[in-house]
């Protein structure tokens, strides 16, 4: 392994992103139709937020009591993104390294990091699959 390898090696560059005015109902199917569970929110360039597929699942269920049951004309009637997206967001530097990802996703609270470069824009994101991925490669 080497140290102080920086989190841009690890990150997917250019993830998808969702506008901050784009419908609820469009996140839905972009989580539900990709293999990704993290969408950065944007508005332009500016990292303003991160929707899970947790935080849609939490969604379906205060709506319907279910997560199977979803009406995808009722969130967009009755929510917005920056309704569902989480803005307390823990970040990291392209630069960092990729030891300083592992330790701020071992605490366990979150699971992905977006990676924003010296400009605060969006370069990419992190999860802990990137990071099991990078250590099963050392192997």
């Amino acid at each position: 392994m080497r140290h102080n390898e920086p989190v841009s090696h690890i990150m997917k560059s250019q993830p998808l992103t969702v506008h901050i005015a784009q419908k609820v109902s469009e996140v839905y199917k972009l989580i539900s139709e990709n293999p990704f569970h993290h969408v950065p929110v944007v508005n332009g360039n500016t990292l303003v937020g991160l929707i899970s597929s947790t935080d849609m699942m939490k969604l379906s269920l205060d709506a319907y009591g279910t997560p199977d049951a979803v009406n995808l004309e009722y969130f967009d009637s009755q929510f917005s993104i920056e309704d569902v997206m989480s803005t307390e967001l823990v970040t990291i530097k392209d630069k960092d390294s990729i030891r300083s990802a592992a330790e701020l996703l071992s605490k366990g609270s979150i699971h992905s990091l977006p990676v924003v470069d010296g400009d605060g824009a969006l370069a990419g994101i992190v999860t802990t699959t990137d990071l099991v991925n990078y250590l099963l490669a050392q192997y």
